[in-house]
Parts: C-alpha cells; sequence; structure tokens
C-alpha cells in the first residue's frame, strides 16, 4: 500500500499560470503528454521562475482544477501575490486531505506517479472518506539523494 494519511491543512492560496487540458479525462497518455509539453514551456520560458521568486516557501505546485467545466492545469507557487501573467489565485479549503508521499527521478514524474496512486490506489480503499472536487496537486517539495520528492494533497470530506 502506498505511504499515504490523512491531514488537517489550514486555508492557502497557490498562484498559477495553467493551460486548458483538451484531452478527455480517461486518456491519460493525452493528459500526461499535455502536461509535460506545459511544463516544458514553463521552464524555457521563464514563467515558472517568476513564480518562484514570489513564493513564500520552495515548493512547486502542479495543480488540477475543473473550472467551468473545463479541465485546468497550473503551474504555481504558495503566496499572497499576483502577478499580471497568472491565470489563476487558486484557494485551497482548511480541512482534510488525503497525502500521499512519494519520490522519483523528475518532477514531472513524481506528479505522474502521485496523480496514479492517490486517484488509481488510495482514494478507493479510503472508506471513510470522499472526494467531492475542488483543486487537488502534486506538490514538489525538494531534492533528496539524487531524487525529487513530494506529496499529494487531495480534500476530502468524511463520509
Amino acid at each position: 500500500m502506498a505511504d499515504y494519511n490523512i491531514e488537517e491543512k489550514d486555508s492557502f492560496t497557490v498562484l498559477g499560470i495553467g493551460i486548458e487540458l483538451k484531452s478527455d479525462y480517461t486518456d491519460f497518455a493525452g493528459l500526461t503528454k499535455e502536461k509535460a509539453d506545459f511544463w516544458h514551456a514553463v521552464k524555457e520560458d521563464g514563467r515558472l521562475d517568476t513564480l518562484k521568486a514570489l513564493a513564500t516557501n520552495g515548493y512547486i505546485f502542479a495543480v488540477n482544477e475543473a473550472v467551468n467545466n473545463k479541465m485546468m492545469h497550473y503551474a504555481g507557487v504558495m503566496t499572497e501575490a499576483t502577478l499580471p501573467e497568472a491565470t489563476r489565485v487558486i484557494q485551497f479549503p482548511k480541512g482534510e486531505y488525503l497525502v500521499v508521499k512519494g519520490e522519483a527521478k523528475t518532477a514531472e514524474e513524481l506528479s505522474n506517479q502521485l496523480t496514479g496512486i492517490a486517484f488509481g490506489q488510495v482514494l478507493p480503499e479510503v472508506n471513510d472518506y470522499a472526494y467531492v472536487g475542488g483543486p487537488n496537486a502534486a506538490v514538489e517539495m525538494g531534492q533528496r539523494n539524487g531524487l525529487v520528492y513530494g506529496e499529494f494533497w487531495i480534500p476530502v470530506v468524511r463520509k
């Protein structure tokens, strides 16, 4: 079983630059490619560095959120600041979160791995809690022993 727990978190804000994902939500390969292309672009053109300069901590968020019936994906940081080029200020609610921990060779691999574990393994097995929507995020927290480590956060409610 994956390394996970339920944690109480205060509300927090992530400033994000994002895109609308066009692939069907069941098309894992298509979504993975769209996200990879997006992350490559925000790293290359300096938008991620601009966000990181405003961050209140060293975490980088890969946020998934449904907005106006569109599947959105954001690169973001925890901050109270704003930027003209930012796409969205994402409010994460105070409450309980399913937190899945892991590590991988790259940030992209970490995000994909934790997303799959969180939604494919842990959430279906956690019988006392349910995901009822809202933003969720892969959180890149740092590097150790040559690997990127982090967590996946999904807001949940008790059933």
